[in-house]
């Protein structure tokens, strides 16, 4: 069984970064006439393959023309499979989903987005390279009751810890929920705690388990590392 599972991931990722459509088209088809759920699919096939297809062009070790395809093609796929997935009953909860602007982010973050809609959450995608006061403000007029963000890449943290801190500090949405996933929370232990998440996860499946398992879970002010100083100095100086 593992390594007929090896043979469909080499065989998914060769047309990915291939530019195959064909080939790729025919492994998902291949995998439902199986009757393995869209959820599934999504969770243990297009997002393994992706973050494989994001390491190896972070290290150099595939060429940009490599990843362009590769990503675009997942992203038609992902927006097929979408139509796939089992709506579940409502939460009566409204998600707004960013990321960081990579491509591979965007991509993460809308797998996210469409598994989290399926688990009953009303969801915003917003995508990368939104302004921070943009999605504070749009946080404050939908009052929203949690914030996903999606982040691959180093550059994605120092954004994610300013929108955090901005929220904070203004006050938007008091309850709101954070919880932050992706590649670079994974390597970096302790991380998504560091810059103030409630909540955090590896990969999109796992998020939206943890979110239903944790559904009250807040960061105490005294575990945040955002903002603290800030907040000191104020202290201090009243």
């Amino acid at each position: 069984m593992a390594s007929r599972r090896n043979v469909i991931h080499e065989q998914f990722f060769n047309a990915l970064i291939s530019g195959d459509r064909d080939a790729a088209r025919s492994v998902v088809n291949e995998a439902l006439d199986a009757d393995i759920q869209a959820s599934q699919i999504l969770t243990h096939l297009f997002w393994p393959t992706l973050e494989h297809v994001q390491n190896l062009h972070r290290n150099d070790q595939l060429s940009d023309l490599a990843y362009q395809f590769a990503t675009r093609l997942l992203r038609q796929l992902v927006d097929q499979m979408q139509m796939r997935l089992e709506s579940g009953q409502s939460r009566d909860c409204t998600v707004l989903v960013a990321c960081g602007a990579e491509q591979a982010e965007e991509l993460a973050a809308q797998m996210a987005a469409d598994l989290l809609e399926a688990d009953g959450y009303t969801v915003f995608y917003a995508g990368g390279g939104i302004a921070n006061d943009e999605l504070v403000e749009q946080l404050g007029q939908m009052k929203a009751n949690k914030l996903v963000i999606f982040g691959a890449v180093p550059q994605t943290v120092p954004y994610t810890r300013l929108l955090i801190d901005r929220l904070h500090e203004l006050g938007v949405c008091p309850d709101l929920q954070i919880i932050v996933g992706g590649g670079v929370f994974n390597r970096a232990e302790g991380l998504a705690e560091e810059i103030g998440a409630d909540l955090w996860a590896n990969d999109p499946g796992e998020l939206v388990q943890t979110m239903a398992e944790n559904p009250d879970r807040r960061m105490g002010e005294d575990q945040r590392t955002v903002g603290r100083r800030r907040r000191q100095g104020k202290s201090q100086a009243a």
